[in-house]
């Protein structure tokens, strides 16, 4: 069997597309909604919010309908991962990043609790319907409390006026996002295929990596500005509504309405939790993120990612040294 460098090429292609389609579909939808009168904070909670993760939405969702439950939840966790321990880190250990009374007992504090639930779903190896629609109702609650708070996101909201051609970049970025998101779908079971893991081992490190382009470029840009405003808020609000959001739908429109949680998946999530608690904690030390906080949750993120890369498990490997 020949190796997939066009599977290589469409994967590389579509994180291309997956970036571009979704800031397209972001910024047109964004100022054709300022255009109908609706408002900045319901803008930012609503298309901004979810538009960063589009990419998610995307591949999560067609790997979930095409019954492809590995890729699905395999992206999910491991994005989740990535944005807390390698972009969040990885930021950490060039600049310090501050962070709120809000941001950590608000928001962290959902996250945490969300995520333990995550892990009770999970228990049972599978993930089914109502649990799906009880996490798409906590981010609607939460989403309703932030509006009835007055309380925007943080998330910067396009200023542009309104041009007809945006109805041409909305239609033409949603386009692009589903087609990139069914094309690196396919892509990255063929790759797992030739190199015989699993599909849950390419959704939580390949399929993950490229989801998450949008906030890799978002914090690079940043730290080459030197733009020492970011917010953790950015990567904790997108780890929330990929957890509630994404995940919440994904198990609704599932073939059967029920997704398989392998038992790796589930030690994923456990690594997860721990990585959401540690965030957290050093978020509410001298409220901002310390270089050497940094460095720690980029380690734990890059051993968790190596790992799952080889499909090994925490649990295996200390079982082999012991």
């Amino acid at each position: 069997m020949a190796f997939p460098w066009i599977d290589v090429l469409i994967v590389v292609g579509c994180i291309f597309g997956l970036y571009f389609g979704a800031d397209w579909l972001v910024a047109a939808a964004v100022r054709i909604a300022r255009k109908l009168g609706v408002s900045p904070l319901f803008i930012g909670l609503t298309i901004v919010a979810i538009g960063t993760s589009a990419p998610e939405f995307a591949v999560s969702i067609s790997s979930a309908a095409r019954d492809e439950i590995a890729i699905s939840v395999g992206n999910i966790v491991g994005s989740n991962i990535f944005n807390i321990g390698f972009i969040l880190g990885g930021l950490a250990c060039f600049m310090v990043v501050p962070t709120t009374r809000k941001l950590v007992f608000r928001d962290g504090g959902i996250l945490i609790s969300t995520t333990v639930l995550l892990i009770i779903f999970f228990l049972d190896g599978f993930m089914v319907w109502w649990e799906g629609v009880i996490f798409l109702t906590i981010l609607l609650s939460y989403i309703g409390w932030l509006i009835y708070q007055q309380e925007e996101i943080d998330e910067e909201i396009d200023e542009e006026d309104f041009k007809w051609s945006d109805v041409v970049l909305l239609v033409v970025g949603i386009a692009i996002v589903i087609l990139s998101s069914t094309w690196f779908v396919s892509s990255a079971s063929e790759i797992a295929e030739f190199f015989n893991v699993s599909e849950y081992v390419i959704g939580v490190t390949i399929v993950a990596f490229g989801t998450s382009a949008p906030e890799i470029a978002t914090s690079v840009v940043a730290l080459v500005r030197g733009d020492t405003d970011v917010s953790a808020g950015n990567l904790v609000g997108s780890n929330l509504f990929n957890q509630l959001g994404v995940l919440g739908l994904a198990s609704i429109i599932t073939p059967g309405q029920r997704m398989i949680i392998e038992p790796n998946v589930v030690e994923s999530a456990f690594v997860l939790l721990f990585l959401t608690l540690m965030v957290v904690w050093v978020m509410r030390t001298d409220w901002k993120i310390t270089r050497a906080e940094g460095i720690f949750l980029f380690i734990i993120a890059a051993l968790s990612w190596t790992l799952n890369f080889y499909d090994t498990t925490i649990t295996s490997l200390i079982s082999g040294i012991f």
